[in-house]
C-alpha cells in the first residue's frame, strides 16, 4: 500500500486545514435515507481515451461539458465492455459489470411507475432520453403491469423508443435478451439528447431519463423538448445525479492538485441542486412538481478501483476546462489522501482491513404536462373567509 511518507510534512497541517474546510463545505447534513450497493470489484484494468479538444471549445457561460468527449468516453466504455465480455480465453468468473449504478437508480426510478394511476391503460408509449445500455427497459421489464386491464411492463409501458447520443452504448446490449422483453418491444434511435426531437409534438404518454442529464449543457431546453413530444397530462421521469455527489473524490483532487501543480481544475461535478430542478421543470411549464433525493454509498477496496470504476462506466471527466492530463504523481497523492481520509473499517473499527466508500446524491422528479383535469389553485381574491376569522374553540386534550 502506498502511505502519505512522500508528501513534505512542511504541508501536512495545511492541507489537513483545507480538507476540513473543503469538506464541510461539501457535505450537506440530509434527512434523506441513505442505502448501500455493493459493487464486484475486478482487477484493475485501465482504457485510455484521448484528452479531447477542451482548450479550442474555449470558456462559455452556458456551457460546462464537452458534449462531443463525453460520447467519445461512453463509446469507448462501451467497446470496451463487448470486448472484454466476448473474449474466448477469458475466465467469464471474473468479468465485472460497471452498470450496478445506472441499474439501481433506474430500478428506483421505474419503480415509482408503479405509485403512479394514469388513466385505463397507464404509459402506452414512453420514451427514453439518454438510455445508455437499456437500463430502464430492463427496469420496466422486470415486471408485469400493476393496473387492472393494463399490457405491457411495469406502469402499462408497451414501447419503449431508447435515444442516446453513443451509437456503441446504445446498441452495447442489443444481441443479449431481455428477461421479459415480451412486455415492452424497444426502438433504438441515435440522436443528440440536446438537440429537437425528431418526433411531432404530443406524442409520448411518458418522458423518462435515468442517470444521463447531469451531463448536459442546455437542460432548460431539454426539458423544453420534452414538454413538447408530451401529450397533454403526459408524465415526465427524471432521475439525475447531482448535489453533493463524490465530495471524497472532490476533496482528494483538490488538495492533491494544489500540493503537487499549485492549482486546482474541474474534476467532479459540476452538479445541479435540488431546488435548481423544480425551478427549471415549472419554467419548463409543467405542473404539479415532486422531488426526492436518495443518498447511495458504495464501497470500493481503494481509490484507484473508484477511478477505474468511473472510465469504465463512461463517467470519467468532461469539464470544458479540464487539463489535458493529470500527472501520475497527481492522481498516486489523491489516492493516499482519499485512502487515508475516507477509509471505513470492515466488520467494525477494530478491525484492520479497511475500504473506502463514494457518496453519489440522486435526485428524482416528476412533472406533468398541463391538462384541464389537473387540480388547480383558486384565483386570487375568491377566498369566502379569512383566516383571522377562525378561532380554536377547543382542543384534543380538552375532550
Amino acid at each position: 500500500k502506498i502511505h502519505l511518507d512522500f508528501l513534505t510534512m512542511a504541508n501536512m497541517m495545511s492541507l489537513v486545514a483545507t480538507a476540513a474546510r473543503i469538506y464541510r463545505g461539501s457535505i450537506r447534513s440530509s434527512a434523506q435515507p441513505t442505502s448501500r450497493v455493493p459493487s464486484t470489484i475486478g482487477l484493475p484494468r485501465f482504457l485510455s481515451t484521448s484528452p479531447g479538444d477542451a482548450d479550442e471549445l474555449g470558456s462559455s457561460a452556458t456551457h460546462a461539458f464537452d458534449r462531443g468527449f463525453k460520447t467519445r468516453q461512453r463509446s469507448n466504455a462501451a467497446r470496451a465492455h463487448l470486448k472484454w465480455n466476448q473474449g474466448s480465453a477469458l475466465d467469464k468468473q471474473s468479468v465485472v459489470s460497471y452498470d450496478y449504478i445506472r441499474d439501481e437508480i433506474s430500478a428506483r426510478l421505474v419503480d415509482r411507475l408503479d405509485d403512479i394511476k394514469h388513466g385505463d391503460l397507464g404509459f402506452p408509449l414512453a420514451l427514453d432520453l439518454g438510455a445508455g445500455a437499456g437500463h430502464v427497459h430492463r427496469a420496466i421489464c422486470s415486471e408485469p403491469a400493476l393496473g387492472e386491464g393494463q399490457a405491457g411492463g411495469i406502469g402499462g409501458v408497451q414501447k419503449l423508443v431508447q435515444i442516446d447520443s453513443s451509437h456503441e452504448m446504445l446498441h452495447r446490449d442489443i444481441d443479449i435478451p431481455i428477461k421479459g422483453g415480451e412486455l415492452c418491444e424497444t426502438y433504438r434511435l441515435v440522436a443528440d439528447e440536446e438537440e429537437k426531437l425528431p418526433f411531432p409534438d404530443g406524442t409520448f404518454d411518458l418522458v423518462i431519463s435515468s442517470g444521463s442529464m447531469h451531463w448536459i449543457n442546455d437542460l432548460p431546453g431539454v426539458l423544453a423538448e420534452a414538454k413538447r413530444v408530451l401529450k397533454p397530462d403526459g408524465c415526465i421521469m427524471l432521475a439525475m445525479v447531482g448535489g453533493t455527489t463524490l465530495p471524497e473524490l472532490r476533496v482528494s483532487m483538490v488538495l492533491a492538485e494544489m500540493e503537487r501543480e499549485g492549482g486546482v481544475s474541474p474534476h467532479v461535478g459540476p452538479f445541479i441542486g435540488l431546488s435548481d430542478i423544480g425551478g427549471l421543470l415549472q419554467s419548463a411549464g409543467f405542473t404539479l412538481p415532486t422531488l426526492d433525493v436518495d443518498t447511495i454509498k458504495v464501497a470500493f477496496p481503494n481509490a484507484p478501483t473508484l477511478m477505474e470504476h468511473l472510465q469504465r462506466m463512461g463517467e470519467s471527466n468532461a469539464c470544458i476546462k479540464r487539463r489535458s492530463r493529470t500527472s501520475v504523481d497527481t492522481l498516486l497523492a489523491a489516492s493516499c489522501l482519499y485512502d487515508e481520509m475516507f477509509a471505513v473499517h470492515i466488520g467494525g473499527p477494530e478491525q484492520t482491513e479497511t475500504e473506502v466508500e463514494a457518496t453519489v446524491n440522486v435526485i428524482y422528479a416528476i412533472g406533468w404536462a398541463p391538462h384541464e383535469s389537473q387540480p388547480k389553485p383558486l384565483e386570487r381574491g375568491t377566498a369566502t373567509e379569512r383566516i383571522t376569522d377562525i378561532s380554536i374553540t377547543s382542543s384534543k386534550d380538552e375532550a
